[in-house]
């Protein structure tokens, strides 16, 4: 059984009942004295409206940390939790269900493999991006990638993250051509009207990106080759959209429907970077001033 033998003692002597070892019997009894331990996050469990909130942002894929600094410093309503006790709750037998959906997110990672690439005429590269762009100043800056499918599907992803919002959007297209890829981005500009420089990858679909530009009345900057984590704040975003979308999938089989479900899904979430508030209420808020300020100029 590759066990001590200590371990065995234990095992028999803690759950034999009347001198013989059942394994259901056993395996009953543990649970029985987790479930009545003091170890799990008790706090939660007896505080109904906490217990409602933490397991529904859980759900939502929420990390712990997140979700403690969001009750913490915006939802004062709540009682205040750790990250220790939120982790506690899910291990214990009332996070059974929780702790089940976050194992079915975790995904092996698989090595890209780097095939021939053509080379794109005319870029221009991060070098030359604008230093408020480095630092995050200002709405509108954006990184951009695709996310592909397997070798068996077809389509791929068009993910445009925010640099300051974090805001993503989210395209399906199926039919890869640049001519849809165009009007992906036309579709995405609308939704997110500020968008005014995008920093990208070296990727066959942008190879028309003078025509973009022009298009989209923006500049576009270009990562140096397999320099991925010059767009770390798109990487990350891509991280998240790969729990629902597993690499190798066949991204046609997944609904325009659950793409913007998706989108919506990850302007939901609660970043630390974003003082616990989450990338749609940055993009309202700026919305807002802007509003504001045009009212007093007129």
């Amino acid at each position: 059984m590759k066990r001590s033998v200590s371990a065995i003692y234990d095992e028999l002597a803690r759950n034999e009942t009347r001198g013989r070892y059942g394994p259901i019997k056993a395996h009953h009894q543990a649970y029985v004295r987790r479930k009545y331990s003091k170890y799990q996050g008790m706090k939660i469990v007896k505080n109904p409206g906490l217990r409602e909130f933490v397991e529904k942002e859980l759900l939502n894929d929420q990390s712990p940390t997140n979700i403690s600094g969001r009750i913490k410093k915006h939802e004062k309503c709540l009682l205040p939790v750790s990250k220790n006790i939120v982790y506690k709750y899910i291990k214990s037998p009332y996070g059974r269900r929780i702790e089940h959906h976050r194992n079915k997110q975790k995904n092996r990672r698989r090595r890209r493999r780097r095939g021939s690439s053509k080379k794109l005429q005319g870029r221009t590269f991060i070098d030359k991006r604008p230093q408020y762009i480095n630092e995050r100043q200002r709405i509108g800056d954006a990184e951009a990638d695709f996310l592909v499918s397997g070798r068996s599907g077809k389509g791929i992803i068009l993910n445009i993250t925010g640099r300051k919002s974090r805001a993503a959007f989210l395209e399906q297209i199926i039919a890869v051509t640049i001519d849809n890829v165009h009007l992906s981005f036309k579709r995405i500009k609308k939704r997110f009207p500020e968008l005014k420089t995008i920093t990208t990858d070296n990727d066959l679909p942008l190879e028309r990106h003078k025509e973009l530009e022009k298009l989209l009345k923006i500049k576009i900057y270009f990562c140096h080759q397999y320099h991925s984590w010059e767009k770390g704040t798109v990487e990350n975003s891509n991280k998240y959209v790969r729990r629902d979308i597993p690499k190798g999938s066949d991204i046609s089989k997944y609904s325009k429907r659950f793409t913007r479900f998706l989108e919506r899904k990850l302007q939901r979430r609660y970043m630390n970077c974003l003082d616990h508030f989450t990338p749609a209420e940055m993009l309202e808020n700026h919305r807002k001033r802007k509003k504001r300020r045009s009212v007093k100029e007129k």
